[in-house]
């Protein structure tokens, strides 16, 4: 199946979810769609019990997606780009401090203490997996996913600088975590002997650092082009490159795309915004990117559903999963807290943040993206550690997603 007939099948199945979604269930757009993936998939694979080559035809559809290069070498460029075209850059420095420490230092204290926790959990149950492919799984479910935050913080209602702090940190985390990841993965297949502190300073300040200039450089330029003229075809033309060309450009140079893509979108979202653009070029420009993200999100929503086809469940691997849901809460929890106490003498707080960060802190189609790039060598562990990663997934996008706007009602209440 080619390319054009795949996008074909998924668009169609996005629309034709979206519109059970808003015509009868009346989720919010990305969560409905999933569940409904998710449902429709599962009545598939009990069709395919009495119809094999039904189920057949479904699995070898679904394993002809490759999830990890759409999402991570395709989509995400336009989603970061679009989410962080709508941020303040004003009220993210006002919130700097807690999202760096919790893009790095909280990244990296989850990593270790659910890669931990995981690896005595596996052997309790007899799930044979190496301490180091744990490590690796923490790394992946660590970052929030800044897709599905972004979605699901348009419905939550939080106040301003809230909101801030949560997608903040999720647009800046995956870049940590992917550096970690990728650190933990080369230590896993080549052994820690093979790695130094050297080479994982030089790897993440070449893909932070380096992402981070490429979208300064990319940003200004586009900047005073935008500025140059004024014509919104053009204009929108001009972010449309921005974003395509930037990304494989830090893709070629193995620098960090997704922080390249988010430093571009603050800088056309703010900078271009106010000094470079007519208020006809704001609206269009707006529009285009509202309209790129929500199909993007549909599809990638839709995917995350259609993704248990291809998974292996076993009871032992299923429980593993189940117990981690609290565990990555509780080290979430301790996270912020400790980012919060660390900033709490220097300003004050909205009440009840650590409990809205915590439950604010949704994992999706990245750490399944991630979860699905582990090299097939390390066999049975990539089997494991993809069960138990969807497992999460889909609880925090299901559960802690339709329960964040409630949560932040009822702790602002209490103010």
């Amino acid at each position: 199946m080619n390319f054009l007939d795949i996008t074909a099948i998924l668009l169609t199945l996005a629309a034709l979810f979206a519109y059970i979604n808003h015509r009868w269930i009346k989720l919010p757009v990305t969560i409905g769609i999933m569940l409904i993936s998710l449902i429709a998939s599962l009545v598939m694979i009990a069709v395919g019990q009495f119809i094999p080559s039904f189920d057949d035809s479904a699995t070898a559809f679904v394993a002809s997606i490759d999830f990890n290069e759409a999402l991570m070498n395709c989509m995400l460029s336009y989603l970061l780009f679009a989410g962080a075209l709508h941020v303040n850059l004003t009220e993210l420095k006002s919130q700097r401090r807690i999202v760096a420490i919790m893009a790095t230092i909280g990244v990296t204290i989850t990593t270790f203490a659910v890669g931990t926790i995981a690896y005595y959990i596996f052997s309790l149950l007899g799930v044979q997996i190496p301490y180091a492919w744990c490590l690796v799984f923490g790394a992946l479910i660590a970052p929030t996913d800044p897709v599905a935050v972004l979605g699901i913080l348009k419905t939550a209602g939080a106040p301003k600088s809230l909101e801030t702090k949560i997608t903040g940190e999720s647009l800046f985390n995956d870049g940590v975590g992917v550096v970690i990841y990728l650190v933990l993965v080369g230590i896993a297949v080549s052994g820690v002997g093979n790695v130094t502190v050297s080479s994982v300073a030089h790897d993440f300040l070449l893909e932070a650092g380096g992402g981070i200039l490429l979208g300064l450089v990319l940003g200004y330029i586009c900047y005073k082009m935008l500025q140059s003229i004024d014509n919104y075809h053009v204009e929108v033309l001009l972010t449309l490159a921005l974003v395509t060309g930037g990304y494989r450009l830090a893709m070629y140079y193995h620098l960090s795309g997704p922080l390249a893509m988010v430093i571009a979108g603050l800088m056309i979202g703010n900078h271009a915004r106010e000094n470079a653009m007519s208020e006809q070029t704001r609206t269009n420009i707006d529009t285009f990117w509202e309209l790129i993200d929500e199909i993007l999100n549909a599809i990638l929503f839709l995917l995350i559903g259609l993704e248990i086809f291809i998974l292996d469940f076993s009871t032992p691997v299923i429980i593993a999963g189940l117990l981690l849901i609290p565990v990555s809460l509780a080290v979430r929890y301790l996270s912020s807290a400790l980012a919060v106490s660390a900033l709490g003498k220097f300003r004050k707080f909205t009440p009840g943040v650590v409990k809205i960060l915590t439950w604010g802190g949704i994992r999706g189609g990245i750490s399944v993206a991630l979860a699905l790039a582990i090299p097939k060598s390390a066999g049975d562990a990539r089997t494991y550690i993809l069960v138990v990663t969807y497992i999460i997934v889909i609880f925090s996008i299901a559960v802690q997603g339709l329960t964040l706007k409630s949560l932040i009602s009822r702790t602002l209440a209490k103010r």
